[in-house]
């Protein structure tokens, strides 16, 4: 148990980093230089936006932290479930994959948008 969750950590970290270095630094040097559209155009923020409406200008570098942070720790801990169970279908794995993925993206989504629209980011 001890060897899974040493796994999930450093799976989580080494996905963030190859997350932000590939991902968030081109949107943060995007929002610093005023090209706000590139961040609009990522597929979290528009779902944040058309799902909860949330208002476009409090959108910051901290909820792209925060997206980036959720998005790594969907991979890792998907990675990391495949990787432990006991499945030797390669299918099988597959799918459970699949699901897991699209359940903790839904679930997780919808806990950051809920949390906005508490802290007043709604329109």
């Amino acid at each position: 148990m001890l060897e899974a969750v040493v796994f999930e950590i450093i799976a989580f970290i080494l996905v963030y980093i190859v997350y932000y270095y590939f991902i968030l630094k081109r949107k943060y040097k995007a929002f610093k230089k005023g090209k706000n559209k590139k961040i609009y155009e990522q597929m979290e923020v528009s779902y944040l936006v058309s799902r909860f409406k949330i208002d476009r200008k409090k959108i910051n570098l901290n909820l792209l932290r925060i997206i980036g942070i959720i998005n790594a720790f969907i991979i890792s801990f998907t990675g990391t479930f495949l990787y432990y169970i006991p499945v030797e279908r390669i299918m099988w794995k597959f799918l459970i994959g699949f699901v897991i993925i699209f359940l903790l993206i839904y679930a997780l989504y919808e806990i950051l948008g809920k949390v906005l629209v508490k802290k007043g980011w709604k329109k």
